[in-house]
């Protein structure tokens, strides 16, 4: 493991969203979503893919709220501008279960 300072660790913009639109994403190499994540009046709405289709369905992750890293350069992912990193952790079996909270906060509060 390579350790950080506290000082990298302040240089991620990590932000809580809700997810308010999820479409299949055909075009991607592995199975994805293409999502839009409302981030809040400063950041607005952002676009992303998330491999994370083993275990979530579109009609669940709508008002799902989740982290995202809000300060990488926008990434082109196939069609789409991918403008976030929704984060998630990867099981044993591959599948990627979403980083979410456990109690509702405002779109775009910043991890602390």
């Amino acid at each position: 493991m390579q350790h950080i300072d506290w000082q990298d660790f302040q240089k991620v913009d990590i932000r809580v969203g809700t997810i308010i639109a999820v479409d299949d994403f055909p075009e991607a190499r592995r199975p994805a979503y293409k999502l839009q994540i409302d981030l809040g009046a400063d950041l607005g709405v952002k676009k992303s893919s998330a491999q994370i289709t083993d275990l979530y369905r579109p009609e669940t992750l709508i008002g799902k709220q989740v982290l995202a890293v809000v300060n990488f350069p926008a990434k082109q992912i196939g069609p789409i501008m991918s403008e976030c990193l929704v984060t998630g952790l990867h099981r044993d079996d591959g599948s990627v279960v979403l980083a979410t909270v456990d109690l509702p906060l405002p779109n775009g509060a910043r991890l602390a």
